[in-house]
């Protein structure tokens, strides 16, 4: 375990992290040696709601012209 090659990453203050890197790679498990650590394709990871999604702001815009239409036609009704 002491032989072993130690991590590249930096950590926050700016050492040399301690960890030993995962076989074949150049990082540890923490910082990336790990085949399945990065995020997935699309980044569903930031995906909670769908409020700022295409469709959702086009729906939107859409009600809102539609409000918009109204309240003018209000406006000209006497």
């Amino acid at each position: 375990m002491r032989a072993s090659r130690r991590c590249g990453a930096r950590t926050r203050q700016g050492s040399a992290c301690c960890a030993p890197a995962i076989r074949g790679r150049s990082r540890c498990r923490m910082h990336g040696g790990v085949p399945a650590s990065r995020a997935p394709f699309g980044n569903r990871n930031a995906w909670k709601h769908g409020f700022f999604t295409r469709a959702a702001i086009a729906e939107r815009d859409d009600v809102r012209a539609l409000l918009d239409q109204a309240s003018r036609l209000l406006r000209d009704i006497p």
